[in-house]
């Protein structure tokens, strides 16, 4: 992954704060700015050579010049009006996945921007909710499951993608959600996905041996809109996982929970004590999971203390997906647009 530090935006702090609705927070100050507008929807983010490249709906793929927002393209990788929410790379190509059947694998050239479907699956059920790249030999993507329950992945080795063959069962109406493409984290040694709905639960894959564990979680659960949303782990032992329930976004009880254990027990944080609902959430670099960002449609969050307690730093609506570009930077998309958020340290 690239990193891209950006120069202080230099902005009057009164100001930031009444047109932002912006805050201090451990004496950070925050400023915003819109680099892309368009009608699209966009759940799915990557950086690379300076540059955000989001996947979207109506079958756009493109970027936007973090260094320069005026550069930018976009192209439409099918004459269909798919609607992409996953997006990963390796060192020649992107892939990203639509959610409809058939779910086609579009592989997209860095070079030439030649695009290709390189894989599908015509299951009736194939809905792929996240895609995650290990390693640039390595990646996973999860669907949910068919009629028999078991836990659905395909898994891209040595350039091709296949279907994961393994026996791991899932519960009746657990399934994930296509929220931010962040319901799969990853080390050099594990994969963890994240579930929701009646069961949520975090699946851990030892890339050793691809031998799946399942383990419960204190999180939110119970109903189709309920669970984990999002994950993140900053080494073997410690990860995050945030949620909720879309249907009750400022609902705020068991939402948020972390691990020191690398996902076999839960602790929940600030239950009743955050914004609610979030849908993304990312680790800030060489942090070792001290400090951590999170967004949800209503608003902008931050934990400095390993997501024990959060201040929302913005409320911003209608962000799905962040990604760190720096350690003191942040592009966000969502409905129609994308920012760049910078924290001052």
């Amino acid at each position: 992954m690239d990193f891209l530090f950006l120069p202080s935006m230099k902005k009057i702090f009164p100001l930031l704060c009444s047109f932002l609705g912006m805050a201090v927070f451990s004496q950070q100050v925050t400023s915003f700015e819109t680099i892309l507008n368009d009608k699209i929807s966009i759940r799915a983010l990557e950086i690379y050579d300076h540059k955000v490249w989001y996947s979207g709906t109506d079958s756009k793929f493109g970027f936007v010049d973090l260094q320069d927002p005026k550069e930018r393209k976009q192209i439409r990788l099918s004459d269909k009006k798919l609607q992409f929410r996953t997006l990963g790379q390796d060192k020649n190509a992107f892939y990203t996945i639509n959610i409809e059947n058939p779910a086609e694998f579009f592989k997209i050239s860095k070079k030439d921007w030649k695009h290709e479907v390189v894989f599908r699956d015509t299951a009736k059920t194939a809905f792929y909710d996240a895609l995650h790249f290990v390693n640039h030999q390595l990646a996973f993507t999860l669907s949910d499951s068919d009629k028999d329950n078991r836990l659905k992945l395909a898994v891209f080795k040595n350039g091709k993608w296949k279907m994961f063959q393994n026996n791991q069962k899932l519960n009746e109406g657990e399934a994930a959600f296509a929220a931010s493409n962040t319901n799969i984290s990853s080390t050099k040694n594990y994969i963890w996905i994240a579930t929701g709905g009646k069961s949520s639960r975090i699946i851990r894959i030892n890339l050793k041996n691809d031998q799946p564990e399942i383990f419960s979680t204190p999180f939110i659960q119970g109903s189709s809109s309920q669970g984990i949303y999002s994950i993140d782990f900053a080494d073997d032992a410690f990860g995050v996982a945030v949620g909720g329930d879309y249907t009750q976004q400022e609902a705020n009880i068991n939402n948020i929970a972390t691990t020191h254990d690398g996902g076999r027990t839960w602790q929940i944080q600030a239950s009743g004590k955050n914004a609610g609902y979030m849908t993304c959430v990312r680790i800030r670099p060489g942090s070792r999971g001290k400090e951590m960002i999170a967004v949800g449609d209503r608003h902008i969050s931050y934990s400095s203390d390993y997501g024990k307690s959060w201040t929302k730093i913005s409320d911003e609506k209608n962000l799905y997906v962040c990604e760190w570009t720096g350690k003191d930077t942040v592009v966000l998309a969502g409905k129609d647009r994308i920012a760049l958020l910078q924290l001052r340290f």
